[in-house]
Order: C-alpha cells, then sequence, then structure tokens
C-alpha cells in the first residue's frame, strides 16, 4: 500500500458535521495522522481566512509545513504566518462584469477577495446554513467599483433551483470563456478563473513539495471535488457523497460526514 503524504480534504459535507463542528472522531484521527508528518490539508472553496477557526480546532493553526488550498485551487496558504505559495484569481475587470450581471438577478451573491466574503442580498436560509461556517460582510453594492485594486478569488450566485442557475451560467455564457464554473452544497455556482480546480490546487501543492501525486489522498462529496478525486493517486468519497462523483471515486465510506467519514479514511489507509 502507498505512503501517503497529503490529504486533501473538502469541508462542507466531508470534514464538517451537519452543524458545522467536527466529530472528536475526526479530529482524533486528523491528529494522529499529523503526528507522523501527514499534511492534512483543507481543500475548500473558502479563502484561507474563513477556515482559522478549523484550522484551530485541528491544532494546525500556524503550523509549519501544514497548508490550506482555497477557493477551489485558486490560493495555496501555508499555514505558518499565513504565506500565500500560490494566486490565480479572477481579473478585476472580467469579475466585475461578471458580478454586475449577477446582481440583475438579485439573488444572493457572494465575492471573495484575499482577506474577505462580501455578500449581497443575503437570505435568512443563506444565513442559517453560513452560521458556524465562516463570516462575510454585507454588501448593497451593484458594482466592485468600491473593491477597486483588490484581488478577487472568486464569485457565487446561491440558489437551490438548479435550473435557475443553469439558466444564469447560460445568459453569462459570452463572459466565461476565461471562466471555470463549478457547483458545491447543493445551492451555489461559482465563478473562478479559467483552470482553477480543486484538483489543479492539489497537483501544485504536491509539485511545490515535491511529492508524488500517488502519495495523495483526497476526500470528497460534490461535484466541486471531482478534480481533486481524479487527480489524487487515492480518492474516497463520504457516504453523503453526490452520486454525480461515485464513479470518481475508489472508495466510499461507510460512515457520513456526520460519523467520522474522513477518519474511517485515514483510519484505515493511514494509520492502519
Amino acid at each position: 500500500m502507498p505512503t501517503y503524504k497529503i490529504i486533501a480534504c473538502d469541508m462542507d459535507e466531508t470534514l464538517l458535521s451537519s452543524d458545522a463542528s467536527i466529530c472528536q472522531r475526526n479530529r482524533d484521527a486528523i491528529q494522529k495522522a499529523t503526528n507522523q508528518g501527514v499534511k492534512f490539508v483543507p481543500c475548500t472553496g473558502r479563502g484561507y481566512r474563513s477556515v482559522e477557526g478549523v484550522l484551530q480546532a485541528l491544532r494546525l493553526s500556524n503550523e509549519p509545513d501544514q497548508y490550506v488550498i482555497g477557493y477551489n485551487g485558486a490560493n495555496i496558504t501555508e499555514n505558518k504566518d499565513s504565506k500565500c505559495l500560490y494566486w490565480n484569481g479572477i481579473p478585476f475587470d472580467l469579475a466585475n462584469a461578471i458580478y454586475k450581471q449577477l446582481v440583475s438577478y438579485n439573488l444572493c451573491t457572494h465575492i471573495y477577495t484575499r482577506e474577505h466574503v462580501y455578500i449581497r442580498a443575503i437570505t435568512p436560509d443563506e444565513a442559517a446554513f453560513l452560521h458556524g461556517r465562516m463570516g462575510y460582510i454585507p454588501t448593497d453594492k451593484t458594482s466592485l467599483d468600491f473593491l477597486q485594486g483588490e484581488d478577487v478569488g472568486k464569485l457565487i450566485v446561491m440558489n437551490t433551483d438548479n435550473d435557475i442557475l443553469e439558466k444564469i451560467r447560460q445568459d453569462l455564457q459570452p463572459l466565461l470563456s476565461d471562466i471555470m464554473v463549478s457547483y458545491s452544497s447543493n445551492r451555489y455556482m461559482e465563478f473562478m478563473h479559467k483552470g482553477v480546480t480543486k484538483g489543479v490546487g492539489l497537483q501544485k501543492l504536491a509539485d511545490l513539495l515535491h511529492i508524488p501525486i500517488e502519495e495523495t489522498m483526497a476526500i470528497g462529496d460534490n461535484i466541486n471535488d471531482r478534480e481533486m478525486l481524479e487527480t489524487a493517486g487515492l480518492s474516497v468519497g463520504v457516504a453523503n457523497l453526490n452520486p454525480a462523483v461515485r464513479s470518481c471515486c475508489n472508495v466510499i465510506t461507510t460512515a457520513d460526514n456526520n460519523a467520522g467519514a474522513v477518519a474511517e479514511a485515514i483510519e484505515r489507509f493511514i494509520l492502519s
């Protein structure tokens, strides 16, 4: 069995329980793995600042030689001193053009910069979903001019009706030639710079650390994890995974995200 040196792990519906907590089984297994020198890498659509609470819970905050892949692969940060190792955001003018069109739908829209998350037209349902997951700054701005000079990592529009999201994607198609579109949490359509995926982020981190991709494990549950699962040496889907990514997984856990699915994978393939 290969020795896995990097665990790239999705957060929502994978590492995190439904109430946004991390179960003790997961915490214990991750601690044991990192004590053995394994790099446990949250691989998430969020930015680094939004996962600091998770890092603290896992005792990985400000730790050297531990990392976060953020913005679905657009950003890699070493936890020690929050050192940015890689960035591939959306060019500002393009991000602004996409955002202005998203505003016309008057749907909940997220803006992710290097340091902050801004949300326009947030709904009570979205506020409840984000509670305990990440902080954000409300905004009513109809353009990104107020962020001139800042880097934009990604944009999100939220709706639980997939047909509505697909219609928006079709409407935006003339702006998307340099954009990667993905879906997550059964509620988000995400816009990143072309070439940005969690799989690209995992490959980039492995290259930076001179670790063969065969010695990486990925754990995920949803469509925006597909490329990460396809890239890793071992791909693990949690029991509650979206059926659309089942074919990308070498292994499906018995446990779901509420019962320590991440720990099950670590216990089986790292600690055994």
